[in-house]
């Protein structure tokens, strides 16, 4: 079996309204058109191509320490970048063996997304 990229990761938030502008508005991802489903949600689409799904739970409480990542070319620049816009961003650190950087901040539903600069 060879699986090729991620092709979207879903995004479970308790309000799909108040949470899909920090995507569009701070982190730049693109709406896309979705189907007519039975329940709130946005598709939202990174430069690279990759997709984001959000979807609407009632009551959503995110679980502690999962996480997704965004892989990125210049972890200080796009740190700088969030900073500016008002996100709290902890500060970029090595990961043993000097593999990559990494930080991380939360979405406005409290989903923890890490930013991640491969060595």
């Amino acid at each position: 079996m060879e699986l090729g990229p991620v092709h979207h990761v879903s995004i479970n938030c308790a309000d799909v309204d108040a949470t899909a502008p920090f995507y569009t508005e701070v982190l730049g991802m693109k709406a896309l058109e979705r189907p007519d489903l039975p329940f709130n949600g946005r598709w939202l689409q990174t430069e690279g191509g990759g997709e984001v799904h959000l979807i609407e739970v009632e009551g959503w409480q995110p679980p502690k320490g999962q996480h997704w990542a965004f892989r990125v070319d210049d972890i200080d620049a796009t740190v700088a970048e969030l900073r500016d816009r008002g996100v709290e961003v902890k500060d970029p650190r090595e990961l043993p063996g000097k593999i990559a950087r990494q930080t991380f901040f939360f979405d406005p539903s409290g989903n923890m997304i890490e930013l991640n600069q491969p060595a």
